[in-house]
């Protein structure tokens, strides 16, 4: 059975000021989704789904979707704010849908299979795809038994300003114990550092593992996503801001020891449009990937 892509797309890049996931950034107008699209399918991921906002739908279809036909089956699953279980109410206030974890419960109905979690605007390399999928492929039919891409804290930074990760925790198996939200992250003297909640400066080792928010489940994850949901809505419906994010249910199923998650390095650079400096960086790095044969001039092009 081959595994499924899930790919977060439903985030507007509030910071980049657009919708980035259509920003066309390789020589032919390709999009960083394309590119994970085309190194997922290399590693044998056999059915891609987006999740997306309905508001944007028909430009997606015509812009994304339209290049895949014959190629990877695809589908669409929606995030909005107002699909929550019956029972439950929220304040009218609230704008924006419930965080990413909340994106990937809106994969239940289509995702019979083990399937990985992307976001749509990060480039994530090849190497990473292939020790995912391998992975995927072998906990086909098993339960409770996830994983995680560890990339190197080095190998994330941005040369544009100061950025958030998730700085990962491993037993001696590499098995993850913790992901820990640091903020303000920059390279600074030579050195890695970060700001603590009391804004003291602190030092993260280089290769250090965090998440650029790229797992590996099998579909019983979305039962524990749905009960761990209801409690959420429990306690924040209300809150116009609260989010339900995918570390959230992660560090719960580790506490509990419901299930275990492995933490699968890998030696891909991930980078990513985060500010708009951004941009010609990745566009640069594209380009380069495309002179070393690492992808064709034109991904998609029919034959």
């Amino acid at each position: 059975m081959s595994p499924t892509l899930f790919v977060l797309a439903a985030g507007m890049g509030s910071r980049y000021g657009g919708l980035k996931q259509l920003d066309g950034l390789g020589p032919n107008g390709e999009t960083i989704m394309d590119y994970s699209i085309y190194d997922a399918l290399r590693a044998g991921f056999g059915k891609v789904v987006f999740v997306i906002r309905r508001s944007f739908e028909k430009e997606f279809i015509e812009k994304v979707i339209s290049k895949y036909e014959g190629i990877i089956p695809t589908e669409i699953v929606f995030q909005e704010v107002e699909k929550i279980p019956e029972g439950f109410e929220y304040n009218i206030q609230r704008e924006k849908p419930w965080g990413t974890n909340h994106a990937v419960l809106m994969g239940m109905d289509v995702i019979k299979e083990p399937f990985a979690v992307i976001n749509a605007d990060d480039f994530y390399g090849s190497e990473s795809f292939q020790i995912l999928a391998d992975y995927l492929k072998s906990i086909a039919g098993k339960k409770n038994d996830y994983c995680m891409i560890g990339y190197r804290i080095e190998n994330t930074l941005s040369e544009s300003g100061v950025v958030n990760r998730g700085v990962c925790s491993t037993d001696e198996n590499g098995f993850l114990t913790s992901v820990v939200e640091r903020e303000k992250i920059e390279k600074e003297g030579g050195s890695i550092m970060f700001k603590d909640a009391n804004s003291i400066q602190q030092t993260i080792p280089e290769g250090t593992h965090v998440s650029m928010n790229m797992w590996g489940f099998t579909p019983d994850y979305f039962d524990y996503s749905m009960a761990l949901f209801k409690e959420f809505l429990s306690k924040n419906a209300q809150n116009p801001k609260s989010e339900f994010y995918i570390p959230t249910v992660v560090n719960d199923l580790i506490q509990t020891k419901k299930a275990t998650v492995k933490v699968l390095d890998t030696p891909s650079k991930w980078f990513g449009v985060t500010y708009i400096e951004d941009r010609p960086l990745v566009i640069l790095r594209i380009n380069e990937l495309n002179r070393k044969g690492a992808y064709p001039k034109k991904l998609w092009e029919k034959k």
